[in-house]
């Protein structure tokens, strides 16, 4: 998802301004209450999201409620933890205590898009530790694909807001951990620099594109590679689908035509080249958990 910012798809929550960064150009959050007892051997996820940052993105804390953990899925900026200086770039992974001096600032040109986890619990320094998440040390995995898949389910889940989200989230975060810690980091040189390279030329390609572009050939021809490549390169360095980004693309300059525009639903489904409004109701729902039409009325 997407870099453009017509749309923030957070849609109908309430972030605290003293937990979150206002910096961010798209962002998805999740908030779970902890006033239950629901934990995984003392882990807890209080919250957690997926933001874009702008350009002057830059967070400073001397405290937080929580442990976080972020990834970097796409973007260049940098990390001071504890007076240590960290380079963020895709695949990174670094985190920070409730009493860790932090500073978070992008680049500029290269804007961050990250997620994150705010965690609680008796276990959490243990297992962060096990991951090699120590404040002040940042690990580079070669699963970013893997990773992020566990971090969206993780948001995904906290938005739901079920009757077993709490516990869902914690068992899919000791995951995620467990993922971060099993990767040493061995073989970083060996990522391939043009797979990297064909994967952003994609993903660019798939942005500027996703008002007429449908289906997987459409994204295969119009990169020029094989259903096949695309494929890889987006489960390795996106985590998911091509079919998935397109969709999650469309559904977000859908809901920026409908919020600017108002209108028929029909409308805005033809704006993304849809020509069914029911599917592009259920798709739209798929992606912002909300149908288009409780948007219009919002």
């Amino acid at each position: 998802m997407e870099h453009d910012g017509e749309y923030m798809d957070n849609i109908g929550l309430q972030p605290s301004p003293e937990l979150l960064a206002g910096q961010v150009t798209e962002s998805r959050y999740f908030f779970l209450p902890l006033r239950r007892t629901v934990s995984l051997k003392g882990l807890r996820v209080a919250l957690g999201g997926w933001e874009v940052c702008r350009a002057d993105y830059v967070v400073r804390r001397s405290r937080y409620p929580f442990h976080v953990v972020e990834l970097v899925l796409a973007g260049a900026g940098q990390a001071v933890v504890d007076g240590r200086v960290l380079k963020l770039a895709p695949g990174v992974c670094f985190a920070y205590g409730p009493r860790s001096q932090c500073e978070l600032t992008t680049d500029h040109t290269q804007p961050l898009r990250k997620v994150f986890l705010g965690l609680s619990g008796s276990r959490v320094p243990a297992l962060l530790r096990e991951a090699g998440l120590v404040p002040g040390r940042a690990r580079r995995t070669l699963m970013l694909g893997e990773l992020a898949e566990f971090a969206e389910a993780i948001v995904e889940e906290g938005r739901r807001q079920s009757r077993n989200t709490e516990e869902i989230c914690a068992l899919l975060a000791r995951a995620f951990l467990l993922k971060i810690g099993e990767n040493d980091g061995a073989g970083e040189a060996e990522m391939s620099v043009r797979a990297r390279a064909s994967f952003e030329r994609c993903r660019t390609q798939v942005d500027a594109q996703a008002l007429t572009w449908n289906s997987l050939a459409d994204i295969a021809h119009g990169c020029g590679l094989e259903r096949s490549s695309v494929c890889r390169l987006f489960r390795r360095f996106a985590g998911i689908t091509p079919g998935r980004y397109l969709m999650r693309r469309k559904m977000n300059l859908a809901a920026a035509h409908l919020v600017e525009h108002g209108g028929w639903i029909k409308e805005s489904a033809a704006y993304v080249g849809m020509g069914d409004p029911l599917y592009f109701s259920r798709c739209f729902r798929q992606i912002h958990g909300v149908p288009p039409s409780a948007l219009l009325r919002r």
